[in-house]
């Protein structure tokens, strides 16, 4: 099916070489001892051992990566299909897929069990279409098993209101279990970085 393009579909357009500059941006990073971990790090601490694990819009795949090294079952999946080599190429102990967050069907992929939990980091939402918002927010539903959740994290102030938000997760039938300001779990009152801890509507 074909969807508008996202905002980094149309950032690697106008510049063929993103990806392989952001990809080693954030080797440079961790190579210099950046911490670029604290959102595994949640989900790790929220995590069964050897829980089953999406990151959706996993790039280059370093959240995954470490997750599949605490011994989780993680599946990435991302549009782009050089941040995708990257990942085999740095983290060969998760299984690293190509595809549209808007198409996502494992199942048809041969990934047929759901997650306990997905991962949504990096602002990935906000880089969505804004036609397609809903529709990925359907497909992490479909992905999820009974009691699994969703936690995604993205910055209020790019163009993607809590409202709105919202109202999309009501209509893929799902609703906020939590909300945080940081992925350090502290409370949201409001400020321009949300972490929302999903679940299906009860």
């Amino acid at each position: 099916m074909s969807h508008e393009p996202s905002l980094w579909d149309r950032k690697v357009a106008a510049n063929p070489d993103h990806s392989r500059w952001y990809i080693q941006r954030f080797r440079e990073m961790a190579a210099n001892g950046v911490d670029l971990l604290g959102e595994a790090r949640t989900i790790d601490a929220m995590a069964a051992r050897g829980s089953r694990i999406l990151d959706a819009g996993c790039g280059p795949g370093r959240h995954g990566g470490w997750l599949a090294a605490q011994g989780h079952t993680v599946v990435g999946v991302d549009g782009d299909a050089v941040l995708i080599e990257a990942a085999q190429e740095d983290y060969p102990d998760a299984t690293w897929l190509v595809s549209n967050l808007a198409d996502l069907d494992l199942p048809a992929r041969g990934v047929t069990d759901p997650f306990d939990l997905i991962l949504c980091a990096g602002n990935v939402v906000t880089f969505l279409a804004a036609s397609t918002r809903s529709i990925v927010l359907q497909r992490f539903a479909a992905h999820l098993a009974e009691g699994g959740r969703a936690v995604i994290g993205f910055g209020t102030d790019r163009g993607y209101a809590v409202a709105a938000f919202e109202s999309d997760l009501a209509k893929a039938g799902l609703e906020v279990q939590g909300r945080f300001a940081t992925w350090e779990m502290h409370p949201f009152v409001g400020g321009d970085f949300l972490v929302a801890v999903v679940g299906r509507a009860s």
